[in-house]
C-alpha cells in the first residue's frame, strides 16, 4: 500500500479529472507555473497546456464568475482560492448565482463547478487567513460542502465533486504534507456519507476536518481512562449523513460534537439540532449533549496564541469525561 500527502491526493484526483475529461479544467490564481499557493497544483500547466490550467489575475469575485459562467456552458471548473477567508469576496457568484441556477431555470442550466479553499488555522497567517467559514456555504440550498481529513478521503471525494452535476464547495484544511495510505486505481466516495473512523461504545464524539486528528489523539487519551469513543468524520456537511450520526448516538448514548470554527452559530448547532430532534435518539441520551470549539474571537498573529484557539485534545478529554459524572 502506498502513502501519499494530502496535496498529492488531491492532485492526483485532479490529474486523473483532467485527463479523463477535457472540459475539467483549473482556475486560479497562481496555479499555473508557481504550482498554487500551497503548492496543490505543480506540474499540471506543463502537462495539461494553457487550455486546462488557466491562470487569473487577483480577483476572486471575477474567477470565481468566470467558472460559473464556464460551467453554464459546458465546462466542468475547479477553481482553487488561496485562502478560504476570500470566499467572502467570491460569495456573490456562489451564493447568488452558482446555487440556484438549477432551480431558477428549472433544471435546464448547472452549473457543475468546484470551489476548492484551505480553511483553519496552523499557518501563522493571523485573523483574515485563518477563519473557518464554513457555515458561510452550509446554510445555502443549492450547494453540496465537504470537507475532508484525510488523503484518501480527499482524493475520492474530490474525484465525485467534480462529476457532479452540481457546485461543490470543497474544503481542505492546511495540513498539506499529511500523510497517509491512499489507494491506488479508479475510486470515488459518495458526497453525503459520513465515515466512522473509530469504532467504540460509550460516547459518541462528531467532528470534521483537521479536528478529526484532534479528535484521535483525545480519543487515545480517553481509552488509558477506559472511555470507549466512536469517532464519527462527517466528511460532507452538505448534504449531511444524519442517519450515520443518529445510530452512533443511539448506541453509545453520549455525544461532544467538535469543529474549529467559533462555536455560535457553527455547524455543530445543527448537528446537535438533528440529534435532539430525533424522538428516538432523543430518548437514549443518557447525558447532554455537548461541543468542543474554537474561541470566540479573531485569530492572533503569534503563532502561540494562535494555537490557543482551536480545540486541543485535552478540551475534548475534559469535555468526554464530564459526560460521566462518577469518572470526575
Amino acid at each position: 500500500m502506498r502513502k501519499l500527502s494530502y496535496r498529492e491526493a488531491i492532485r492526483e484526483a485532479m490529474v486523473e479529472e483532467m485527463a479523463r475529461d477535457e472540459q475539467v479544467v483549473v482556475i486560479g490564481e497562481d496555479v499555473g507555473c508557481y504550482g498554487g499557493c500551497f503548492k496543490v497544483t505543480p506540474g499540471l500547466i506543463e502537462r495539461f497546456g494553457t487550455r486546462q490550467v488557466i491562470e487569473t489575475p487577483v480577483s476572486e469575485e471575477g474567477l470565481v464568475g468566470v467558472a460559473v459562467g464556464a460551467a453554464m456552458m459546458g465546462m466542468r471548473p475547479i477553481v482553487e482560492i488561496m485562502y478560504g477567508d476570500f470566499s467572502t469576496l467570491a460569495a456573490d457568484p456562489i451564493i447568488n448565482h452558482a446555487a440556484k441556477m438549477s432551480f431558477m431555470t428549472a433544471g435546464q442550466v448547472s452549473v457543475p463547478m468546484v470551489y476548492r479553499t484551505p480553511m483553519g488555522s496552523g499557518t501563522g497567517a493571523a485573523a483574515q487567513h485563518t477563519q473557518s467559514l464554513e457555515v458561510l456555504f452550509t446554510n445555502v440550498p443549492g450547494l453540496k460542502v465537504v470537507y475532508a481529513a484525510t488523503p484518501a478521503d480527499a482524493k475520492g471525494l474530490l474525484k465525485s465533486a467534480v462529476r457532479d452535476p452540481g457546485p461543490v464547495i470543497f474544503l481542505e484544511h492546511k495540513l498539506y504534507g499529511t500523510e497517509d495510505i491512499v489507494p491506488e486505481g479508479e475510486y470515488t466516495i459518495p458526497i453525503g456519507q459520513a465515515d466512522i473512523k473509530r469504532q467504540g461504545t460509550d460516547v459518541t464524539i462528531v467532528t470534521y476536518g483537521k479536528t478529526v486528528f484532534t479528535a484521535l489523539e483525545a480519543s487515545q487519551v480517553l481509552e488509558d481512562d477506559e472511555v470507549s469513543v466512536e469517532l464519527v468524520d462527517l466528511r460532507s456537511l452538505r448534504p449531511l449523513d444524519t442517519a450515520t450520526i443518529l445510530a452512533s448516538v443511539r448506541k453509545t448514548g453520549r455525544v461532544v460534537v467538535v469543529h474549529e470554527a467559533p462555536g455560535f452559530g457553527g455547524f455543530a448547532g445543527e448537528v446537535i439540532s438533528q440529534i435532539v430532534e430525533d424522538p428516538i435518539t432523543f430518548a437514549a441520551l443518557r447525558a447532554p449533549v455537548a461541543r468542543v470549539c474554537g474561541k470566540e474571537l479573531p485569530t492572533p498573529f503569534n503563532k502561540t496564541l494562535e494555537m490557543q484557539l482551536p480545540p486541543s485534545s485535552h478540551a475534548i478529554v475534559d469535555a468526554v469525561l464530564s459526560l460521566f459524572p462518577s469518572a470526575v
